[in-house]
């Protein structure tokens, strides 16, 4: 049986990638689309590092501002849909509206799109619930918390990007049937 030292000197060199030219690059881009949902920012970032990445075979530098307006005007890129799709996702995942917004912001989405896909309160309490019960915080943990393990809780949903009153409703809800009605009364605000 032969060392790993041995079988890593036994294989064969990694080759290096041919660089781009205009046409790899587009493939690139359109590969990328096909494969991730994504901003208009993101496939830009996703393309410069390819480029850093594989370097560049053309005569000119490329144009890759012209190359991701294209794939905006065909409808592959949609920065909108993205925010709405992105941001319905975090909050099923238990984020508040603070962290939806900082993670659409590095996605490259602008202010006003954040705006726009900015959650309401139904939705935000609906997240801390969600976040809560995944976690088992407050009445979905097995034993109520101690002083240090709550301030824990509650730095936990903070982070998340919960304001603080929700997560301390959530964090000091008396019982999960609490937690849910406060949860509920955020969707007859909305109505």
């Amino acid at each position: 049986m032969a060392m790993a030292g041995e079988r890593q000197a036994a294989k064969r060199p990694r080759r290096q990638p041919k660089p781009l030219d205009g046409a790899r690059l587009d493939e690139l881009a359109l590969a990328y689309v096909a494969r991730f949902a994504t901003s208009a920012a993101r496939l830009e970032r996703y393309l410069r590092r390819k480029l850093r990445e594989r370097g560049w075979d053309g005569e000119r530098e490329p144009d890759l501002g012209a190359l991701v307006e294209r794939y905006v005007t065909l409808g592959y890129v949609d920065d909108a849909a993205f925010a709405r799709a992105r941001a319905a996702s975090l909050l099923r995942r238990g984020y508040g509206p603070r962290r939806v917004s900082q993670a659409l912001g590095e996605a490259g989405i602008d202010a006003d799109t954040r705006a726009e896909v900015r959650p309401g309160e139904a939705a935000g309490r609906r997240a801390a619930l969600a976040l809560a019960r995944k976690r088992g915080f407050g009445p979905f943990g097995c034993e109520r918390p101690d002083r240090a393990r709550r301030e824990k809780q509650l730095a936990a949903m903070l982070r998340a990007g919960h304001r603080l009153d929700s997560a301390r409703e959530m964090v000091d809800a008396a019982s999960e049937e609490a937690a849910e009605h406060w949860a509920a009364e955020g969707d007859d605000d909305e109505v």
